[in-house]
């Protein structure tokens, strides 16, 4: 559930908030309380709205990631950051603890990626296939423990579970992400994805806006690694 203290960033504009793994982000058809709606019915106490709130999904994180999502309080803020996600003017950053280590220690990865809506599962080829779509990240391995290794990974496109098809594809699942090769789960279901910093120009003031969202509490593997100094890609 969301808390006041989840708050990274807000102004008049934007809100970014840092996720819990199984939080919803929007509602879907199974009913359960979203984070989306969650946030509205706080802003709509604390600011004393007589009417409805607005609140625009910007960024958006698959349930069992953790970290930054972005929303937009105005209108005028969303349609200048949908414009934005189009044209690759926010840059997402993520963590990932991987069971094994790539090969290379940074570069850039490229598949084609092919959902199936039956399983919520996607597969990533090294060629076209029909009805697959390009899949682009770079990737930098930036610390590493025992059995895992962190990997920051900047987005350069946004296609469904991508980070986790193609981080699978080159031998390195992510830690608790059964569907897709995991060794076993973890507590809560969630998997060791993070969605670390969110970078972008400010929609209405232009400014540079850079949010990076704490690691997630109670794991002492993830907190072994927060002071990690942020990558240059």
């Amino acid at each position: 559930m969301f808390s006041p203290d989840d708050i990274l960033f807000e102004d008049n504009h934007l809100l970014v908030v840092d996720k819990r793994c199984g939080d919803l982000v929007q509602p879907d058809p199974s009913g359960e309380s979203a984070l989306e709606d969650q946030i509205k019915a706080y802003i709509k106490v604390r600011d004393a709205k007589p009417g409805d709130v607005f609140l625009g999904v910007v960024h958006r994180i698959d349930r069992p990631v953790s970290g930054a999502v972005l929303f937009a309080k105005t209108s005028k803020a969303l349609v200048r950051l949908n414009e934005m996600i189009r044209e690759g003017r926010i840059r997402k950053v993520y963590w990932a603890l991987t069971e094994n280590r790539p090969q290379t220690e940074s570069g850039e990865l490229c598949h084609y990626i092919l959902r199936d809506g039956r399983t919520n599962r996607s597969r990533a080829f090294d060629a076209p296939r029909p009805q697959a779509k390009e899949a682009r990240l770079r990737y930098r391995v930036i610390g590493a423990g025992t059995r895992y290794t962190l990997v920051e990974v900047e987005l350069l496109t946004g296609r469904h579970h991508q980070i986790r098809a193609q981080l699978a594809k080159i031998g390195c699942p992510i830690r608790g992400d059964l569907k897709y090769g995991a060794r076993r789960s973890l507590p809560g279901g969630g998997i060791s994805l993070h969605s670390r910093r969110v970078e972008f120009g400010h929609p209405v003031r232009r400014e540079p806006v850079v949010v990076t969202a704490p690691v997630p509490a109670g794991d002492n593997l993830w907190a072994s690694f927060e002071n990690i100094e942020p990558c240059v890609f």
